[in-house]
């Protein structure tokens, strides 16, 4: 992470426009303060990833929020709504116009957090497989640039977290989404925390995934339930909480529980 920030702190002097990939569910989590701190001299183009786990109204909501901004262009980019190339470029130029000629080839930089989707997004605007994607973390490791057209080039960067994660509320959020290694994280505590978010603020996913009761309000009893209706049950017919909170998660991540934001744009 280190070399990594090195690294794109000399990138940047030859920059135009830089590319922040968020992921559409925690866009204020997702966002690096190393990074706004390193680009805040340059106009930024704002993509809300994975916007099709994420739920549409919120996601409208914080697409408005961020189009205030001066000098930034947000975006969405989903598997059911693909960010076309035009429509970036475009972007590109409007924010770019009044710093650079129209002859100039001009460079654009795309940064974000681990597993936040950014090779997908290089792999899916030059319509080519030039990145490697999945869905660990790190799987960037070196910068590489790719020609979008006769006057842009896009730099990809590695995934770059900050060194501490002093919200711990932000760093849960993080760790739910997979940005942060399931090695770093007992999965039981991620777990905890997310069915801790899900019976306050999204009961009815939970009903319709699990047909919780009304009884059902702390998280040990959320995940003893899933134990139960899903058979992961050890020695004793007591819950596998390993086990039980990884099936809690997969469902998170994968959107089996539905379109879900974590994160509403502040007041």
């Amino acid at each position: 992470m280190n070399k990594a920030r090195k690294e794109l702190v000399k990138l940047l002097r030859g920059i135009h426009v830089v590319i922040e990939v968020l992921d559409a569910r925690i866009p204020m989590a997702s966002a690096n303060p190393l990074l706004a701190s390193m680009t805040k001299q340059l106009p930024i183009i704002k993509i809300l990833n994975k916007a099709d786990l994420a739920e549409k109204q919120t996601t409208q909501a914080w697409l408005s929020y961020f189009n205030t901004q001066s000098a930034n262009i947000c975006l969405l980019n989903g598997r059911d709504q693909p960010l076309p190339r035009e429509s970036l470029l475009k972007s590109a130029y409007q924010l770019c116009e009044p710093r650079a000629s129209q002859s100039r080839a001009r460079q654009i930089v795309i940064v974000g957090i681990p597993n936040v989707g950014k090779s997908s997004i290089l792999n899916q605007l030059t319509d080519r497989k030039l990145a490697k994607t999945g869905n660990e973390p790190a799987v960037t490791r070196r910068q590489q640039r790719v020609q979008l057209d006769e006057n842009w080039y896009l730099i990809d960067t590695p995934g770059l977290l900050w060194p501490r994660l002093e919200d711990q509320g932000a760093a849960f959020m993080l760790a739910c989404t997979g940005t942060i290694r399931n090695t770093a994280v007992e999965a039981e505590d991620i777990a905890w925390f997310i069915a801790e978010m899900l019976l306050k603020d999204h009961r009815h996913v939970l009903t319709r995934r699990y047909n919780i009761a009304g009884s059902v309000t702390q998280p040990e009893q959320l995940l003893r339930h899933i134990a139960e209706i899903r058979g992961s049950l050890g020695k004793g017919g007591h819950p596998d909480w390993h086990k039980t909170s990884e099936l809690l998660l997969n469902d998170y991540r994968s959107g089996k529980l539905g379109n879900l934001s974590l994160e509403t744009p502040p007041e």
